[in-house]
């Protein structure tokens, strides 16, 4: 049921079961040849490779790829001869250069502080908030005037909604998916008991046809669809084989998801900061490549601002901000430089930098609900009645909450280090989420600084973008071509 149900992003990044293996091998193009990243995930099988490559490709059908169709159209546009095509790029002055490794700073205990300078004229103190993730908080990273501004370039730009509903091309092929019964029942069975709990099917139907799930949701399916007979909220293999997934189809199409029932409520759109920008988002940006000490080329050649208004009622329920990176994927940003041919692609969020640009009257806060928990169990996040993701309900019951205050700047990893000064495996601590806002409106901002877990692919990134803006003409700007794109774009990525 889920796997047939999802669509929209991967929350949770997820690693094949050793099992499973031999019998994926021949579930998409690439898996019989070299993988050219390591997946990042643990081995825990919630979104196994099998399941992922099923999610993505209905995502793709349901949101398409704008993004690379943003940086084709930009690439395209105009003579060949400025096209960095596959033999242009193989005549290039060479290999692309060694990166060093990436800065990361060290959280030392809950409660430390320690005092920068983010600005000429006064200082900044950073508070480690938690160890799991590695999170910090910085008051007053933003001015009043700074958060007030942000806003109204937003409210110019215009702001578009976070989430849509499902087209109904996206249902029609969701309901002409190939995946037999059986595989579907294998993917949710993650304790392989030969039975379904509703927390396995919960697990794995974060977005149904668009909405958050919940235990009633599930069982209210059922009685509906008339699966499980004996009403007991398990499906053993025998019921589920007998269920038309048809009936499920119709179901879902006849049960339109209303805003509050969306994974995501809110509404949101992206500010330019390169070169030529509005001198307050050059300057944060400036601000924030001395706060992550890392390369200038890796925060310039990372995605402009993205501004989120969450009304009353608004709410983005406990996610992951990176997606898992698996052979049969890449990252969006170095997607087009790296000459690769992968069938899906997905964001490579190093950190997150988020900017509260208001103070919120009511509810709104940003949520961790496993952080610094000894361990992690994704299956342990559903327990019962409660599902510590869900932030419309149980935003109490989350370990770390951080309110909002107009101008405070919360950051931290989304990977954990590889031991080599790069990229490593997903933290999965790092889940969070915007709780319900009961109160008032809600706006913020995100900073994402984008690093490809394949060192060489993000030199040979870095290179050509390097490249391009020396061999621009007349035309260059020190802005990247990605930046260029999200300019105008008024789509959700």
């Amino acid at each position: 049921v889920a796997a047939t149900a999802a669509a929209g992003e991967a929350s949770s990044p997820q690693w094949a079961p050793p099992e499973h293996r031999r019998e994926r091998a021949a579930a998409g193009p690439g898996e019989g040849e070299d993988a050219p990243v390591r997946p990042l995930c643990k081995p825990r099988g919630i979104c196994s490779r099998a399941y992922f490559l099923v999610l993505m490709v209905f995502v793709h059908l349901y949101l398409g790829n704008v993004l690379a169709l943003l940086l084709f159209v930009h690439y395209s546009n105009g003579d060949e001869s400025t096209d960095p095509g596959p033999q242009r790029r193989a005549q290039g002055p060479g290999p692309a250069p060694t990166l060093g490794p990436l800065t990361r700073l060290e959280g030392i205990k809950v409660g430390h502080e320690r005092k920068v300078q983010l600005v000429t004229d006064g200082d900044h103190f950073i508070r480690t908030l938690s160890l799991k993730p590695l999170l910090f908080e910085i008051p007053g990273f933003l001015t009043d005037e700074e958060c007030r501004l942000i806003i109204q370039l937003a409210q110019l730009k215009g702001l578009q909604r976070s989430q849509i509903l499902p087209t109904e091309e996206y249902e029609e092929a969701m309901s002409t998916m190939q995946v037999s019964q059986l595989d579907l029942f294998r993917l949710l069975d993650q304790n392989r008991d030969g039975r379904l709990q509703l927390r396995e099917v919960l697990a794995q139907t974060r977005l149904g046809n668009g909405r958050w799930m919940t235990p009633e949701n599930i069982q209210e399916m059922y009685a509906a669809i008339k699966a499980d007979p004996d009403g007991d909220g398990v499906l053993s293999l025998q019921e589920f084989s007998n269920m038309d997934l048809r009936d499920f189809h119709k179901y879902m199409r006849s049960h339109k998801a209303e805003s509050s029932e969306l994974v995501r409520n809110s509404h949101h759109t992206w500010l330019y900061q390169g070169e030529g920008a509005h001198h307050v988002m050059r300057a944060i940006r400036q601000r924030v490549l001395r706060l992550t000490r890392l390369s200038p080329e890796i925060v310039e050649l990372s995605e402009p601002l993205q501004v989120v208004r969450y009304g009353e009622g608004g709410h983005y329920h406990a996610h992951v901000d990176s997606g898992p990176v698996y052979p049969e994927t890449i990252c969006s940003h170095t997607k087009l430089v790296a000459n690769e041919s992968v069938p899906f692609e997905t964001s490579c969020r190093y950190m997150t930098v988020l900017f509260y640009l208001n103070n919120v009257t009511g509810g709104g806060e940003t949520v961790f609900p496993v952080a610094d928990n000894r361990t992690y169990d994704e299956m342990s996040l559903i327990q019962d009645d409660v599902d510590l993701r869900d932030t419309r309900r149980h935003c109490d019951k989350g370990n770390l909450r951080v309110k909002p205050r107009q101008g405070t700047a919360v950051f931290w990893y989304n990977y954990l280090p590889d031991g080599q000064g790069w990229v490593g495996d997903v933290d999965d601590y790092s889940l969070h989420g915007g709780c319900l806002v009961t109160r008032g409106t809600k706006w913020i901002a995100n900073n994402w600084i984008n690093v490809d877990p394949s060192r060489a692919r993000q030199a040979l990134f870095q290179q050509e973008m390097a490249r391009l803006a020396r061999e621009g003409g007349a035309d260059s700007q020190a802005e990247w071509a990605l930046d260029r794109a999200y300019r105008d774009a008024r789509v959700e990525l």
